[in-house]
């Protein structure tokens, strides 16, 4: 590359009139950078670290936002509860004097599951209807938010409705 003065060369720290001084602060705040990041990774012993297994739950990423099931269901009756909604419906075999423990980790993952259908169902809703936002144009930030907020509708939905789906899952998997 050629510079102002016609010199050939890779990058030195300065480079088209680009002062010491920005370059010292450049360096400074990688620097800083890089001191945050050897905290994070537990790398600085002198900070009485906690391990992200204590601060988020098992088998939830560190961004989740949503609320989740855990702890939904915590009684004695939850241990032995029968199946509702479209798995108590169902003729089959499978269910007949079949109880759900709705406590288990199983069970779990099995709302999880139905509350992304719920979801996909919920979006596919909100597809159908025209309009905008209430300032009249729909941003990024808007669509985020409302994705969102969707989410939470359908974990709501899934904790309180009884579709049955997760408890035909549970049944299915147990």
């Amino acid at each position: 590359m050629i510079g102002i003065n016609g010199i050939t060369g890779g990058y030195s720290g300065i480079t088209n009139g680009e002062s010491a001084a920005q370059t010292a602060a450049y360096n400074n705040e990688q620097s800083k950078f890089e001191s945050l990041i050897q905290s994070m990774m537990g790398e600085d012993k002198g900070s009485g670290d906690i391990s992200s297994s204590e601060v988020i739950q098992s088998g939830r990423l560190g961004g989740d936002y949503t609320s989740g099931f855990a702890g939904t269901f915590t009684s004695q009756a939850d241990k032995n509860a029968r199946p509702q909604g479209a798995a108590a419906n169902s003729a089959s075999t499978v269910t007949a004097n079949k109880t759900i423990d709705k406590t288990s980790k199983l069970y779990e993952s099995a709302l999880e599951l139905e509350s992304y259908f719920v979801k996909i169902m919920l979006s596919s809703m909100k597809n159908t209807l025209s309009g905008s936002g209430i300032t009249g144009e729909k941003s990024f930030a808007t669509g985020m938010y409302e994705d969102m907020l969707y989410d939470e509708i359908a974990v709501s939905m899934t904790k309180n409705s009884g579709f049955g789906l997760a408890d035909q899952i549970y049944l299915e998997l147990a």
